[in-house]
């Protein structure tokens, strides 16, 4: 039997596996009626797994088996889809519980950001909401989460990714605790200088302070100086403050040219930091679950079932309705050892049929979801 003569009953039997696939889709469809009518789950986790077996002892080798249970999960995935479908579009579920906006009201609004004058956050806040901004800075990232929960300001300001560095994982956790949400977003290109007490020459350098990341993102130029040691602080402008209150003229800070500014402490160097295009991605948060109307990326965090191939089925939602996922990180779970919770941020707004599909998909088949904001 030559080759094309195998290609020709492959191609027979390919048409009927898409006969009855589209066959097997409209009987789902009228399921998915079914469960309009009665508000039956679309997942319905007992029966598939009994489905999976029961095709599994259909084949004749173990092979076969493997090859058609990744078959029949990826059928009953593309059932789920289109039943997660029809119910979108008839409205089934309600509205998510999000109210879309023209534009955030800024102009009375209170904003915290941490860390002190001169630190990036500050420089972040400035550029989003204005030179005239109401503002105050607390000392940590959970004092200014505490802040909008509480009411005494209407949004934070606070870094979420540096180019670099990466995450800030306090962040992360945080957004899962507090709720909290994001509104918008604010790049800052960061440059970091080397500063010290006025009159200072580096020779005199002994101890630099600033914050873990920015030490990082120092590396190379503090591996020069092996001499130098290094002191963590929470935050930049902490550590330009530490170094005018000292008047120790062997300390030094790494900090933004405005903390050299506000602090009255010499610039003995530009850009010790490795990378000149290094930014930091701040996030904008309030305790409203708002969102405007152009907004254009989603931010969620979810669990999934710890067992083979739960975040491929999971991430199947975004492929299967055309989003582009942009991030995801994995944090891991408290008092649950290696199991990771999972942030994601893709493009679109709430208000898309598309993302709405995806986010009833993803709420159906994950552990658990939150939606931490579109912006």
């Amino acid at each position: 039997m030559d080759l094309l003569e195998l290609r020709r009953k492959l191609d027979r039997i390919d048409e009927q596996i898409v006969e009855l696939y589209e066959e097997r889709m409209e009987i789902c469809s009228q399921v998915a009626d079914y469960k309009i009518e009665t508000g039956k789950k679309v997942l319905d986790k007992t029966r598939e797994e009994e489905k999976l077996r029961k095709v599994r002892s259909l084949a004749h080798n173990e092979f076969n088996a493997h090859g058609i249970q990744e078959l029949f999960e990826q059928i009953m995935s593309m059932s789920r889809k289109l039943q997660y479908n029809r119910l979108t579009r008839e409205g089934v579920g309600g509205r998510l519980p999000f109210i879309d906006v023209d534009q955030l009201e800024v102009q009375k609004a209170r904003v915290v950001f941490q860390g002190a004058e001169g630190a990036y956050s500050q420089m972040a806040m400035l550029k989003y909401f204005g030179e005239d901004v109401d503002s105050f800075h607390v000392d940590t990232f959970r004092d200014a989460m505490c802040a909008i929960e509480e009411g005494s300001a209407d949004f934070a300001v606070l870094p979420i990714e540096n180019s670099t560095a990466g995450i800030v994982s306090e962040i992360y956790d945080l957004l899962v605790e507090f709720e909290n949400y994001i509104v918008g977003e604010q790049i800052i290109k960061i440059e970091h200088c080397l500063l010290g007490v006025p009159g200072t020459d580096i020779d005199q350098i002994r101890t630099v302070y600033s914050h873990p990341q920015s030490l990082m993102q120092s590396a190379r130029y503090l591996n020069a100086h092996e001499n130098w040691k290094q002191i963590s602080m929470q935050n930049n402008a902490f550590a330009a403050r530490k170094v005018i209150e000292d008047l120790d003229l062997s300390q030094a800070a790494i900090a933004s040219e405005q903390a050299a500014k506000i602090y009255g402490l010499d610039i003995l160097e530009r850009g010790v930091n490795q990378s000149t295009d290094n930014s930091t991605r701040f996030i904008i948060v309030t305790n409203q679950k708002i969102f405007l109307k152009n907004a254009a990326k989603v931010s969620l965090c979810l669990e999934v079932s710890h067992e083979s191939g739960s975040l491929y089925r999971i991430l199947s939602h975004f492929i299967y309705n055309n989003l582009n996922m942009c991030k995801i990180e994995s944090r891991p779970i408290e008092e649950r050892n290696w199991e990771y919770r999972f942030f994601i941020d893709f493009e679109g707004n709430l208000a898309d049929g598309a993302v709405k599909n995806a986010l009833r998909g993803l709420r159906e088949e994950a552990r658990s979801m939150k939606i931490l904001g579109n912006y």
